[in-house]
């Protein structure tokens, strides 16, 4: 049985409806479980049961600082020794990400798994589409961002998602490895364009303050991970591309710009409003 963590999220739901696709014995777990969900609590290891799991998909833990992400993380991993996990898939941040704010937890957990003792896959997934799209803001008709002229090399969720279950479905091969999934570089100008808007670039600062003004649901440690996102981007840290998501998915990466001008568009305010 493979067991995907973090189910009821984005990209967690995403692996487990590729596997079930695939027709693999897939189940997911999640601290607030339905339906068929396991019930799975990173901050409650005395609970965790990973009782019958083959391979495990570690989808990151975050939203937290990183001290409580990487307990989360060494937790459910002592767990899968306990109980007899075979291989465990980890879902990490592109090597060129080294630079980002929510880097070190993801190489923290990296080195946890590298040493739990079991068989173990590392995805280093690059930045979704979908967020460099949800980045984007809106202003006096046009859409502005702290990206610069900077290009991401973005990746679709679902293309994440089939990769984790290709992996998961079949762990063997890839034991021991560490796979860099990247995608085609993109540029606020090309979601712009796309979109018939003008682009303008805001300075780091200003983006900080809209930032800590206009989205009050963020946690204290989550505008200096945004700000490091743009200012990777910016100056050109996260446009390096690789063959590893193509090869593994044994087709072309989807296109990443179709998923960021989407999402972009679904928060353009209406004419009215």
């Amino acid at each position: 049985m493979i067991l995907v963590t973090g189910a009821n999220g984005n990209l967690g739901s995403a692996t487990l409806a590729a596997l079930h696709a695939r027709d693999a014995p897939a189940t997911g777990g999640s601290r607030t479980p339905n339906g068929e969900l396991r019930r799975l609590d990173f901050d409650d290891p005395s609970g965790m049961n990973l009782a019958g799991v083959s391979t495990l998909v570690l989808i990151s833990a975050g939203y937290a600082e990183d001290d409580q992400v990487i307990g989360r993380h060494a937790a459910v991993l002592d767990a899968a020794v306990r109980d007899g996990v075979r291989h465990v898939v980890y879902t990490s941040l592109t090597g060129a990400g080294e630079h980002l704010g929510f880097a070190l937890a993801h190489r923290a957990t990296e080195r946890l798994v590298r040493a739990c003792g079991l068989p173990w896959t590392v995805l280093r997934n690059g930045l979704y589409a979908e967020l460099f799209g949800g980045l984007l803001m809106w202003a006096d008709g046009g859409m502005e961002s702290a990206f610069g002229d900077g290009a991401l090399a973005a990746v679709a969720r679902a293309d994440l998602a089939e990769a984790a279950a290709v992996i998961a479905a079949d762990p063997a091969p890839h034991s021991g490895r560490t796979y860099d999934l990247v995608g085609t570089p993109i540029t606020a100008a090309h979601v712009a364009d796309r979109l018939g808007v003008p682009h303008r670039t805001i300075g780091l600062a200003e983006y900080r303050r809209r930032l800590l003004s206009q989205v009050p649901e963020l946690l204290p440690f989550q505008p200096p991970m945004l700000a490091s996102i743009a200012t990777g981007v910016r100056h050109g840290f996260l446009d390096s591309t690789g063959p590893d998501l193509a090869d593994i998915l044994g087709r072309p990466a989807s296109d990443p710009l179709a998923r960021a001008v989407s999402t972009a568009a679904a928060t353009r305010p209406s004419a009215g409003g």
